[in-house]
Formats: structure tokens, sequence, C-alpha cells
């Protein structure tokens, strides 16, 4: 009897055992079949980038205790593929904040590199996935002008990253290969060469894309549309922060056109958009476009996607009210790539849609209908309306594998936090 009872027992257990991997097994069955080969969508959880659709990548946001990977936003929907013809100043870009400061990007032979990371993917991509602004720091180094994230006004073989003439010619391929685009660039400018911008341009083949500064808006009026943009080929906008560059260069001075937020932690507090020292008031009618600073003052890879959740959203509410009502032109950001979801690519969308079309998301625009005729849609948008001329559907592409562990501004946060570092650099 009692061997009966053991074996019986036994037999319980080990049905129970094979219940449980039944059920273990049906549920993976389950995940895996909801959705793989490019037919998830926004959030679906994945396993694999192709298990995600266009313009999605499998990735995850520990920052927001969201471990397991979902699939996630990486390229932004171009709204004038949407609905074009307006002026220039009618619609918001994103712009990347030091996009040239790349996590593992070579420094110097012999030299270990002592900066900041803001971006992880490659100019090139950046513009691919629907960048649309470019924050460069240039300065007199080895003879040339580099890219530099540097202090003090003077680069330094440890801050250096490359010569500057190699991501303009990104950005000349970029423009040359897509005749329908416009990019602007923002020069933190510390070129002392007299016409040393304009060489630099020259020689990357950039001047044939150039905007005049003689046609540019000095009153606060509308910009001319991104269609007579495209038909006088006046595709590249360049601005300079040296105010005297614009007579002796002819590049356009950015705070005289541009109004503009704090950069860094003033830029990020919640309920507060306080204006740079450096521009007009938020009030001045005589800058038709706005650029918003969104970046804590130290950069992290891995808080990134917190940052792009509902503080990015709250902030542009912020900045919209603090600037009368005026919605951003551009949106600058650290790390891009990284949200819970649709990060800045959907925020993009909303101010685009309430710009261009009177509705809450892009996706609603219906081109051609009155302002406010908005069609019903799912929300968040699934995946990106992108421009069929330019290079935007596919993965999204990275210079190394967003699984892989690596962090380079912890050091620099804890190297800063001891007051003897930042008086080096300050």
């Amino acid at each position: 009897m009692t061997c009966f009872t053991d074996h019986r027992d036994l037999s319980r257990a080990t049905a129970t055992g094979y219940l449980f991997l039944l059920l273990l097994f049906s549920s993976f069955i389950n995940i895996w079949s909801s959705c793989s080969n490019g037919s998830c969508q926004v959030v679906d959880s994945c396993s694999h980038s192709t298990d995600c659709g266009p313009g999605l990548f499998c990735g995850n946001c520990p920052a927001l205790g969201k471990t397991q990977p979902f699939c996630i936003r990486g390229q932004a929907t171009i709204p004038t593929s949407v609905i074009g013809g307006l002026p220039f100043n009618k619609y918001s870009w994103l712009v990347t904040h030091n996009s040239f400061s790349i996590v593992d990007a070579p420094a110097l032979p012999g030299v270990q590199r002592f900066t900041f990371y803001n971006q992880e993917d490659t100019v090139t991509n950046q513009l691919k996935n629907g960048v649309r602004g470019l924050m460069l720091d240039m300065y007199d180094f080895n003879g040339d002008i580099w890219l530099c994230h540097s202090f003090r006004g003077q680069c330094f073989n440890f801050t250096a990253f490359k010569p500057a003439i190699n991501t303009l010619r990104e950005v000349e391929a970029f423009l040359s290969k897509n005749p329908s685009e416009i990019v602007t660039i923002i020069i933190e400018d510390y070129v002392h060469t007299p016409k040393g911008l304009t060489k630099l341009f020259k020689n990357a083949g950039l001047d044939k894309y150039w905007f005049p500064v003689s046609k540019m808006p000095k009153k606060g009026e509308d910009w001319p549309t991104v269609t007579e943009m495209v038909e006088a080929n006046h595709r590249l906008l360049v601005f300079t922060s040296v105010a005297s560059k614009e007579e002796e260069e002819g590049i356009a001075y950015q705070w005289k056109y541009l109004l503009e937020n704090e950069a860094g932690d003033p830029g990020v507090k919640p309920g507060s958009c306080p204006n740079r020292k450096e521009s007009q008031p938020f009030n001045s009618k005589t800058a038709s476009l706005f650029l918003m600073n969104y970046f804590p003052t130290y950069p992290v890879e891995d808080e990134a996607c917190k940052e792009h959740s509902a503080p990015l959203a709250d902030m542009i509410r912020t900045c919209y009210k603090a600037a009368g009502s005026m919605m951003p032109n551009f949106l600058a950001v650290n790390f891009y790539l990284r949200s819970d979801g649709g990060g800045v690519f959907y925020d993009l969308d909303s101010m685009n849609g309430q710009r261009l079309c009177g509705c809450n998301n892009i996706a609603a625009c219906q081109a051609g209908a009155p302002f406010g005729s908005c069609k019903n849609i799912s929300m968040p948008t699934p995946s990106p309306m992108t421009n069929s001329v330019g290079s935007f559907s596919g993965p999204v592409q990275f210079s190394t594998s967003t699984s892989t562990v690596y962090h380079p501004n912890h050091l620099m946060i804890a190297l800063f936090s001891f007051p003897w570092i930042i008086s080096l650099f300050f």
C-alpha cells in the first residue's frame, strides 16, 4: 500500500511537471507566434530586430523597468512627404546634439579620448533615420578644422573626433542622393582661421546647396516654402555662434534667426523653459524659428529612454507656452534612438500634426483637406511614414550593437563630480 501511494504521488508530480512545461511551452509559442518576421509593431515584444516592422528596432528601457526587449521607433516621419509646399518655419525637425560625438568613434592613434558622448550611430545613419539638423562643434586643430567635444575654446588630442570635412562630406553625399531634402547645421564655432569655414564648406562640396543669408527673413516673417528652397537648391542652412562671421563669411548668426531655450539641465527641468541668454527673448518678433534644447548637462545612454518618454512631451508643452504658443521648429536631443516606444519620433509626429493640419498626430493629416479634418487612426502610430525619395526604410543602423552594455559617460560623470576636475574644464 505504501509503495502504491508513493508511486501515485510520483505519477501526480510527474503529470504536474509535464503540465507546467506544456503551459510554459505554450506561452512561448503564443509569444513567438503573436508577431515575428517584421510584423511586430511599437511596444510589441521581440527577440530580434527582424521581428519589428519598418522603421523599428528591438530594444529595451531598464531605466523605466522595461528590461524585456520590445519594438521601438527608430525613424522619423518626413513631414514634407505628408503635407508639402509650406514655408520652412511651419515644420518641426529632429536635431542631434553633438551629432559627431559618437560612442565608440575611434580616437587619435595612441590617445585615450576623455570627453562626453551624445550619439550612438553615424551622421549618415542619423540622416537616413530622419534627423534634419546637426549640432557640430568646430575648432582649429592640427592645421585643420576639427570636430571636438572640448572646453575653453581649444581642441585637444584627447577631445578630438575627426576633421570636420569628413562629416560634411557625409552631409553632401546625403543631399546629393536625396534632392528634395533640407538639412540644417548649427555650429558651435571656435574657428579663428580667416575664411576657414568658407573654405571648409566649399572643399566639402556643400557651397552649391548653401541657403544665402540675404534671403533669410529678418523681421519674423515666413521663410521661403520648402518647394522654393528645393527648386533653388538652397537645401543647406548653416548657422554660427560667432556674430561677426555673418558679415565676414556670409554665415548666418544663430541667435539673429533662432529663438532658443537654455541647454543642459535648465532645459530639462519640469515646468520651466528659460530663455537662453544669447538668444532673443521668446516674445521677440524678429525671429521666426525656435530651437528647443532637450538634453541634460551630463549625457547617459541608458537614461535617455526615460528622458524621451512622458517628460519630453511635457517639456514640449511647457516650451510651447513659454514661447507664446510657438511650436519648436527644431528639437535637439542626445541619443535620439532611445525611448520607451515612440520617443522623440512620436512627439515630432504630434508637433507636426498640430502644425500642418490641426490633428494630434501627423498620421491623421489629409493632404488637401481643410485644417482640422483628421483621419481616424490608432494611437500611437504603429510605424513611421517615410519619404520614398530617401533611404528611410529598413532596420535602424547602429555603429555598435544596442545590446552591448557600454556606458563611457558614467566615468566622465564620476570624474566631474570632483570639484578639482570641474576646475580643469571651466
